[in-house]
């Protein structure tokens, strides 16, 4: 099955939240009712490099016409395999190549947890587990 976009290699793609719409008619009011279901969902946007995004597009499209779902997969920063239910994508060209945009379905959990440092609970950024006096 051919329903999966992979980065073969670069870094972990950033995702940029769209952030819910207040106004009707808004740029990001459609994707309240692309995610309606039974759980809870954020939707991002990413861009990612292509040798052909045209070519990935219609790979894209042909997958929805036969309702099938697309995945990008990556990696994360620590190298696991991770996965993002693709629901929009739009092929660019740009003054450097192809680029292919995503929005993408993401966890509530995923979408609170990425980007954060992980002493965001540390309010003066110093670690208080550790101290410059010798353990003895």
């Amino acid at each position: 099955m051919d329903n999966k976009i992979t980065i073969i290699e670069g870094p972990t793609p950033d995702f940029d939240l769209i952030e819910d719409a207040q106004e009707e008619g808004s740029a990001s009011a459609w994707t309240a009712g692309v995610l309606e279901g039974p759980l809870l969902y954020r939707v991002a946007t990413t861009s990612v490099r292509a040798f052909n995004s045209q070519a990935l597009l219609e790979r894209c499209t042909r997958a929805w016409k036969q309702n099938q779902t697309m995945f990008l997969e990556y990696r994360d920063e620590i190298g696991l395999r991770k996965e993002a239910l693709i629901i929009a994508a739009q092929a660019l060209t740009v003054e450097e190549g192809d680029i292919l945009q995503l929005w993408v379905r993401r966890d509530l959990e995923e979408s609170e947890h990425s980007g954060q440092d992980l002493n965001a609970d540390d309010e003066d950024g110093e670690d208080d587990d550790f101290t410059d006096d010798p353990p003895f």
